[in-house]
């Protein structure tokens, strides 16, 4: 892999992370087109993740030590007795609402062979169709009128249904901002705050999905050149603190039906092209990595 390529993929990573777009989706495209569908390309992919997850961390930094040090208040007041889930000040409830989002993530650990079979096969129609999810989740969110549920107010159920949408996201072409922010605004929360609860949520699950496929890679000998990789991570990195503030300004300004028109043209043009790669043995895919050559 060559560093152009690796800086291409991160940016792309980086802003279709956080953009409601889906960066799996995109990125599969770009490597299906590439011909650098497999393994590999899966690993690469997840180890750009961490480069984005970097920008959640930077650009949510008063929050997420806020939650930090709410946390060991939290083991201090169990083991001194003073523990109440019901008297829960926000930043507290704010802990226990993430903890509540992250239980359906058993199901991503089932499902995770089916995902990354998913991302890494030889074949754009999973990605076109979960583009589609994608649109719909969008529009849904553009015709719902803005709730205000906070930190104090947004109920364990809410969350939970945020964090379904969270576990099913690995699917390649179904925005994990897009579907969890537009959820938690249909349940009622204000943008902000689903904006804020949809990345913050989204840590624990990165780490983990890093250290379960660098693990396997590590055991089938999987290697990426370590510039290549430096060079995607840090792209990722720097687009995906752009893509933080572009996000926050159009959640707010009601700007996500340019995203859900979007999804649902290139969701339709993938499925479209899927059939007729099906059709004629990917001779789309043969013909742009001549071109590529």
């Amino acid at each position: 892999m060559s560093i152009l390529n690796a800086v291409f993929q991160g940016i792309v990573q980086g802003l279709t992370e956080f953009l409601p777009v889906s960066s799996s989706g995109h990125l599969s495209l770009v490597q299906y087109f590439t011909g650098q569908s497999g393994e590999e390309a899966a690993l690469f992919s997840i180890l750009l993740h961490l480069g984005t997850l970097f920008s959640v961390c930077l650009a949510f930094r008063k929050t997420i030590l806020g939650l930090v040090k709410e946390f060991f208040s939290v083991v201090a007041d169990i083991f001194g007795g003073r523990f109440s889930v019901r008297d829960a000040k926000p930043q507290r409830r704010m802990l226990f609402l993430l903890f509540v989002s992250l239980l359906p993530m058993a199901l991503t650990v089932l499902l995770r062979d089916w995902f990354s079979s998913l991302a890494s096969d030889n074949s754009i129609l999973a990605e076109g169709l979960c583009f589609l999810l994608t649109s719909l989740l969008l529009f849904m969110c553009v015709k719902c009128v803005g709730g205000r549920k906070n930190a104090a107010t947004t109920k364990y159920k809410d969350a939970l249904a945020v964090g379904f949408m969270q576990a099913v996201a690995p699917l390649p072409g179904l925005s994990r901002s897009g579907s969890t922010i537009s959820v938690g605004v249909l349940m009622g929360m204000d943008r902000k705050f689903a904006v804020a609860f949809s990345f913050i949520m989204g840590i624990p699950a990165v780490l983990g999905a890093n250290i379960l496929e660098v693990g396997d890679a590590m055991k089938q000998g999987l290697t990426i050149p370590v510039p290549a990789l430096i060079a995607g991570m840090l792209t990722s990195f720097v687009f995906g603190i752009l893509a933080i503030k572009m996000v926050n300004w159009l959640v707010t300004s009601d700007k996500f039906t340019y995203f859900a028109w979007y999804t649902l043209i290139l969701g339709a043009a993938t499925v479209a092209v899927a059939l007729i790669e099906i059709a004629t043995g990917g001779a789309i895919q043969k013909m742009t990595m001549v071109l590529l050559v």
